[in-house]
C-alpha cells in the first residue's frame, strides 16, 4: 500500500467543490479543509507507485479550480490508534 498527503490549493470560492470532486477520486480516502498555506489536505491510499503516479498526475489534475498541489510521500505509518487497535488484539 502506497500512502501519500497531497497539500493543495484551491481557487477562491472553489474550496467545498474541489474538496468534493476529489473525494469521490479512488484512491483518495480523506480530504481536509484546514488552515494555513493550503486550502485542502488529501489522504491518498493506493496499491503501487503506477496507482499515485495515475491518480495524482491524471485525475487529479482533470479537477478544475485547483490552483496548486504538493504531494508528499509517506514511507512509514506512526499512530496511536494502530498502537492501540493492536495492544486490543493480543498482539
Amino acid at each position: 500500500m502506497v500512502t501519500a498527503i497531497a497539500l493543495i490549493n484551491v481557487e477562491r470560492g472553489k474550496v467545498n467543490a474541489v474538496a468534493e470532486a476529489l473525494a469521490s477520486l479512488e484512491g483518495v480516502s480523506e480530504v481536509y479543509s484546514v488552515s494555513g498555506s493550503y486550502d485542502l489536505v488529501a489522504i491518498v491510499r493506493v496499491a503501487t507507485n503506477d496507482d499515485l503516479a495515475r491518480l495524482v498526475t491524471d485525475d487529479v489534475g482533470e479537477v478544475e479550480g485547483i490552483a496548486g498541489t504538493h504531494t508528499m510521500l509517506a514511507f512509514r505509518a506512526f499512530s496511536r490508534h494502530d498502537l492501540e487497535r493492536m495492544f486490543a488484539l493480543g498482539a
